[in-house]
This record gives C-alpha cells, sequence and structure tokens, in this order.
C-alpha cells in the first residue's frame, strides 16, 4: 500500500495501473499525450500576457490610460479565480481532452473579439474569455498525468509542465511582439488566436483521457451534491495543505512577474529598463533550472514535501527582510538573490498539486487540485490590490511606498504557515493510524549521503 505524508490512502485502481513500469509503447503514447496538452497551456500563457506585451499599443488603439491597463490584470486574475472550481469539476466529469479543447476554443474567442474589438466593452468581455479560458487548462493537463504516467514519475512531470508552459511567455514577448509591430493589431491577435484553435483540433484528434479502460467519468451531481463533493475534498487535509503551501510559495513571485517587479525595480531600486529586463530574464531561466531538481526531491522524499515547501516560503521571508530593511536601494548581488528566490516560488508551489494529488482518489483530483490552483492567486489578487492602494495612499512608486507596500506579503506568509503547520499535523496523525511515519531527517541524510 503506497501511502503519503498528506493523507494515508491507498493507491486507487486507476493510479495502481500506472504505477509500475509501463511498456515502451505506452511510454510514447504517454509523451505524446502530454506534449500535445502541453501545446495547449504554453499556448494558454501567451493568450494570458499578449496583452501585457502590447499594452502600449492598446493605449493608443483604445485611448485607455495605464491605471485601466492595470486594471486588466486584476480583471482576468479574478476570472481566472471564478472559473477555477467549475474547470476541476468538468475535468472530473468529462475529462482532460474536453476540457482542453473547450479551453482552446474560449480562449481563441477572447483573442479574436479582441483583433477586431472597436471598443472598451468588447476588449472587457475579450479579457474575460481569456481569463477563462486559460483558468482550466493547467488544471486540465494535470488531469493527464496520474493515468498515462508511472506514479514515481508524475512529480517530474507535474513540475516540468509548470516550466515549460513559460515558453508561452517567450511566445508572447518575441514572435507576437514582432508580428504586432510588423503587421498590426489584428493580424497578430487574429493569429494567436488561430494557433489556439490548431492546437485545440491537435488535441481532439491525439489526447485521449487515459490508456483504454483506465479513464472513467465521475457521475453527474445535483448542486447540492457539487456542494458536498468539493467540501468532502477540502475536509481531507491533504488538499488544505496543498492549498496553503501553494498560496506561501507562489504569491510573492506572481505579484513581483505580473505587475509590480519591473516598476519597482526601476523605481524604487534605480535600475535601467534594460537592467530590470535582465532580472526578469534570469528569473525564468532559474525557475526552469530549479524546477526539475524540486520534482525530484518530491519524488524522492515524499513525505518531506511540506519541509520543502516551508524552507521555500522562509528563502523568501529572509531575502526579503533583508532588501527592505535597507535605509536605499539594495546592492545588485542582494537583488539577483531576491530574483532567485522568487524564481523557487514557481516550482515550489507545484509540490501542492503534488500533495493534493496523493490526496484523493484519481475522480476528484480536478476539484483538488484546482482548489489547490485558487491558494496561491487569491492571495496574489488580494496582495496585488491591497499594493496598488498602498502605493496610491503614499503617492506613486518612490522608494519609501514600495517599501511600505512590500509588507503586506508578511501577513499573508505567516496565515500560510500556519495552515501548513496545522493541516500537516493532522495529515500525519491519519498516517500515524495507518502505521506510516516520517524516518528521522538524519537517517534520511545518513542514507543520501551513502548513495
Amino acid at each position: 500500500m503506497a501511502v503519503t505524508e498528506a493523507t494515508g490512502l491507498p493507491l486507487t485502481k486507476e493510479n495502481a495501473e500506472t504505477a509500475g513500469s509501463p511498456a515502451p509503447a505506452l511510454m510514447c503514447r504517454a509523451a505524446l499525450v502530454w506534449g500535445v496538452g502541453m501545446l495547449g497551456y504554453i499556448l494558454a500563457v501567451m493568450q494570458r500576457t499578449t496583452f501585457g506585451v502590447a499594452g502600449l499599443d492598446a493605449a493608443d488603439r483604445f485611448g485607455i490610460s495605464p491605471a485601466a491597463l492595470s486594471a486588466f490584470v486584476f480583471l482576468q486574475v479574478a476570472v481566472y479565480i471564478a472559473a477555477q472550481l467549475p474547470g476541476g469539476l468538468l475535468v472530473d466529469r468529462y475529462g482532460a481532452r474536453t476540457v482542453l479543447v473547450l479551453g482552446g476554443l474560449v480562449l481563441a474567442a477572447g483573442q479574436l473579439l479582441l483583433a477586431f474589438a472597436p471598443a472598451l466593452p468588447l476588449v472587457v468581455l475579450a479579457r474575460i474569455l481569456v481569463g477563462a479560458g486559460d483558468a482550466v487548462m493547467f488544471v486540465a493537463v494535470l488531469g493527464l498525468l496520474p493515468r498515462w504516467f508511472a506514479a514515481r514519475r508524475v512529480p517530474l512531470v507535474t513540475q516540468l509542465t509548470g516550466i515549460l508552459g513559460q515558453i508561452g511567455q517567450i511566445l508572447s514577448a518575441v514572435p507576437f511582439l514582432a508580428l504586432l509591430h510588423a503587421s498590426g493589431w489584428t493580424t497578430a491577435f487574429a493569429a494567436a488566436a488561430a494557433a489556439s484553435v490548431l492546437a485545440a483540433a491537435v488535441t481532439l484528434a491525439v489526447v485521449r483521457n487515459g490508456p483504454r479502460g483506465t479513464w472513467t467519468p465521475s457521475p453527474s451531481f445535483t448542486a447540492r451534491e457539487i456542494g458536498a463533493q468539493m467540501l468532502a475534498v477540502w475536509r481531507r487535509p491533504g488538499t488544505r495543505l496543498g492549498f496553503f503551501g501553494h498560496m506561501g510559495t507562489q504569491f510573492s513571485m506572481m505579484v513581483f512577474s505580473l505587475l509590480w517587479g519591473v516598476p519597482y525595480l526601476v523605481s524604487a531600486q534605480g535600475l535601467s529598463s534594460g537592467q530590470a529586463g535582465g532580472l526578469v530574464t534570469l528569473f525564468v531561466v532559474c525557475a526552469i533550472l530549479i524546477g526539475p531538481v524540486i520534482g525530484v526531491l518530491t519524488a524522492r522524499h515524499p513525505l518531506r514535501r511540506s519541509w520543502l515547501v516551508l524552507g521555500i516560503i522562509a528563502a523568501n521571508v529572509t531575502v526579503w527582510t533583508a532588501v527592505l530593511s535597507l535605509p536605499g536601494p539594495a546592492p545588485r548581488w542582494l537583488l539577483v538573490v531576491l530574483v532567485i528566490v522568487l524564481a523557487a516560488g514557481g516550482p515550489g508551489s507545484v509540490v501542492g498539486f503534488d500533495i493534493a494529488r496523493t490526496s484523493n482518489p484519481v475522480p476528484n483530483l480536478g476539484v483538488a487540485q484546482s482548489i489547490v490552483n485558487l491558494g496561491g492567486f487569491l492571495a496574489s489578487l488580494l496582495v496585488l490590490a491591497t499594493m496598488g492602494v498602498v502605493l496610491d495612499a503614499l503617492g506613486g512608486f518612490g522608494f519609501e511606498a514600495f517599501r511600505i507596500a512590500w509588507l503586506v506579503q508578511y501577513p499573508v506568509w505567516l496565515v500560510a504557515v500556519i495552515g501548513i503547520v496545522v493541516t500537516r499535523r493532522k495529515a500525519r496523525r491519519i498516517d500515524a493510524a495507518r502505521g506510516v511515519v516520517p524516518r528521522p531527517l538524519r537517517q534520511v541524510l545518513g542514507r543520501s549521503r551513502s548513495h
């Protein structure tokens, strides 16, 4: 019986069928299915970020202010959050394949509407569609993994899913932006829409929810039964452990990369736009390098995953405290350390999904992982909005204003750490009742050195 820190639950029949060493043909098929699913997710990240890289063009085209532009970030994150639980229910009920196809088509509809939108109200509707389509793609790809990959490989593939999705940011910043400036707004956004339509078509042709006979849809439920199901998933300590772990590791890097990072580096730390861009590039590179390491550690030490999450939170708190305690701009080396530590937050947050995966029966994975995803994005939305209010109250983007605004992070970290510690204790009581107790850390380290 396979059990984990988060649950003590045995592997389900579906998990057991993929827990061994699959045949080479099945491994190739699994890689193909995952690769096509990744194509849809990468394009979803591209669609998510196209409006940001086209911000100045949008301001000229629609005559909107920078404040109005920033409001689109909040709108998109809010829609993303609102669509999480419905998306998870759809994955459980209709399968990852259907959700990937529908999500791709919704993304395409939003981008196509944006390509031809004559006025601001339709731009708002377009970003709502993009936010809704984007919200379901990551959870849908994760829904494929437990059925197509051996259980020991799922943590690493999960990390790779999150990491490779960042290719979408590169697609929006390089080829999309080049097409926008060469051929204009309508052509660029219409081409982006066409890419998601093509990905949806390939998904329909290639992707299956699992090897033959390993996937069955969850039964249909009434609204009351759906509420009871979500409550049951939430009550599992491992789900809550994943939720708080995702919250504590993701929000700081998300707030930094999504909105306030570059303004902070330029306005408060005195860097040029080029220097700030270099740190952002370093951020992406470090996330790509750190992700596989965290994936391997997660797979090898499943009973120590919460310690990995707490370590990443502690590193964030320590470095931010060092930066914010200085009376003036930080030295360049400290900003580099800050960016590296923030980059670990993305792969660190994926550990929360792995905890939820091993905490719930397979038919509930969509809902469980959607709940985990809510943790980081709710915290991100809260911090994004609160920092904006603080900066406005303090008169803009100056050093002291940012120095105070970033303090908003500390209560969120406190809530996350308390949530992790409390839910971990409950999870370990369940494991202890099943006879599963983590080995002392010195034994783990001793075994690692002996190998």
